[in-house]
């Protein structure tokens, strides 16, 4: 399906920020939004809010390195061309233990203190995790949620459009996932897939969730959802026109 020149206009206008919980995740939920964004002329920035040590729950009872991990989204940054990106927290106490971080902490470092924060970068769109059993995603989502509540624009950053992203593991939540949102993935999904082969370390063998093939699948199950080859699913939670 391709682009109309008044959509490549739309998104030329954009600034998005994507808030991912981990490296990895700004890849699986929006690396299609953000190729599309960057193709037509707009400007990407990421935030990713804890990058630390992680022991793999697998037979090879192996650790990935902090520093693996962000070498690893540098990789993936430059491929997908952003134009930044920031590490909020390099902390193996605070890895994946986000929920332990009061929500307010979290808010201020979205919305104020970051170097890529709203009151800095001034988005025009937001894409947050959606909440699963994943404890960290559930903090930023939280997080995320009140850095983009409604507020006078003239007062503080207004984020015309606030999308949740999509992600395999999701199906195992009870509140499920109604996707009102969808990016058109059919003539590059392939450069999704391989901004995610870019973290090596956290790539899972078939059929495993944390697999190339799961994110390809689910891509390809949404598109089926809009009658295209391929599609990224979001959750709108705001559009303002």
């Amino acid at each position: 399906m391709p682009s109309t020149p008044a959509l490549q206009a739309f998104l030329a206008e954009q600034r998005l920020l994507v808030m991912a919980p981990h490296a990895d995740d700004e890849v699986a939920g929006a690396a299609g939004l953000m190729h599309r964004v960057k193709q037509a002329g707009g400007k990407v920035y990421v935030v990713v809010m804890s990058i630390g040590d992680l022991k793999h729950y697998d037979n090879t009872q192996g650790v990935t390195k902090g520093h693996t991990r962000r070498e690893e989204l540098a990789e993936a940054m430059k491929f997908l061309k952003v134009d930044d990106y920031e590490i909020l927290l390099e902390d193996d106490d605070l890895h994946l233990r986000l929920d332990a971080i009061p929500r307010r902490d979290l808010v201020n470092l979205l919305e104020r203190e970051g170097r890529l924060a709203t009151d800095k970068v001034q988005p025009t769109m937001v894409v947050i995790p959606a909440p699963s059993f994943n404890q960290d995603h559930e903090a930023v989502y939280k997080a995320g949620i009140t850095v983009c509540r409604p507020h006078l624009s003239s007062m503080k950053a207004f984020q015309r459009m606030v999308l949740v992203a999509d992600a395999p593991q999701l199906a195992w939540n009870r509140e499920p996932f109604h996707p009102n949102f969808y990016v058109d993935l059919s003539d590059c999904l392939d450069v999704k897939l391989e901004a995610y082969r870019k973290h090596k370390s956290q790539l899972r063998p078939p059929p495993h969730q944390g697999g190339v093939d799961a994110l390809e699948a689910l891509a390809k199950m949404r598109g089926r959802e809009i009658s295209v080859e391929a599609a990224e699913a979001f959750e709108c939670m705001r559009m303002v026109l």
